[in-house]
Parts: structure tokens; C-alpha cells; sequence
């Protein structure tokens, strides 16, 4: 049998306060997009593998974009998502409710993988890679604070 790893349990324990846990031994072992925390690990993974594979090239994160090229709908929805965080972790700390941060990340890691699926970022023309870029950095920060605050942490690769 397969042992379930510390980030695992943290994040399947980190049930609403008033529900009753179902722990789904099979699902907390899986390495696929079916288990949360994995799904959500694999996001954070995924924009460090690309972000030192552009930094190998030469292409780092800029400090200042055209937040005006990020016009695909992908990337707005990506950019209302990580825009919400600072709400999110208000509302989970007012209604005594941390499982709330474990919906907004899968939500948010929901949300980067349909942006990387739709989005060119290595191919993208310089300016707008720029900006596409810094949003997968922003994706990457938020991703890792959430589950720093659920106590998981952010594999860089996986």
C-alpha cells in the first residue's frame, strides 16, 4: 500500500469545521488531476518548470508589464480569480472556515491550467509573453501563500 503523504492529509483534513470528513484513501494516494492536492501541486510545479525553462533561454520575469496585452478571456478570468485571494482568505478567517482556502486554490490552479491550455506564453510575441509571464508568476505567489496557509507546501517540481 501506498503511504499518504503529510501534504495530503493537511489538505483532506482541512474539511469544513461543521461537515463530516469522508477520507477517500484511494483518491489521497493518486498522482493525477482527480486528487485535489496533487491538481493543485502540479500547478504550482508546472509555472516553475516553465518559468526556469524561459530563464535558461535568457526570458525573465519582468517587473513591470502591459497588463493591457491580457485580453484573452482565459486571462481575465485567471486575473478575477487571483484578484479575489485577499477576500477569500478574509471570509475563511471570519466564518472560522480554512476549507475555503482549499476551494479558492483548486479554483485558482482550475483556472491557470485552462490559461497555460489556451494561452501561448513560450511562443507569444516578447511584450505579450511579458505579461503573460508575470501572470503565471502572480499565479505561482498566490498558489504557494494559500497552501503555506493550510500548512502544504509548493513543490517546485513533481
Amino acid at each position: 500500500m501506498d503511504d499518504i503523504g503529510v501534504d495530503a492529509c493537511r489538505f483532506f483534513f482541512n474539511a469544513k469545521p461543521d461537515s463530516h470528513l469522508e477520507f477517500d484513501l484511494d483518491l489521497a494516494i493518486r498522482q493525477d488531476s482527480e486528487n485535489p492536492v496533487y491538481y493543485v501541486q502540479y500547478a504550482h510545479a508546472r509555472i516553475c518548470t516553465l518559468i526556469a525553462a524561459l530563464a535558461a533561454e535568457g526570458v525573465s520575469v519582468p517587473e513591470t508589464i502591459n497588463a493591457a496585452l491580457l485580453t484573452d478571456e482565459q486571462e481575465k478570468a485567471l486575473i478575477k480569480v487571483l484578484a479575489s485571494y485577499t477576500e477569500e482568505i478574509k471570509l475563511a478567517a471570519e466564518n472560522y472556515d480554512p476549507s475555503r482556502i482549499n476551494r479558492y486554490v483548486i479554483d485558482a490552479a482550475a483556472h491557470f491550467h485552462r490559461f497555460y491550455t489556451a494561452c501561448r506564453i513560450k511562443d507569444a510575441e516578447p511584450s505579450l509573453r511579458a505579461a503573460r509571464l508575470a501572470l503565471c508568476d502572480c499565479t505561482k505567489t498566490v498558489i504557494e501563500n494559500a497552501l503555506d496557509i493550510i500548512g502544504v507546501s509548493a513543490p517546485e517540481k513533481m
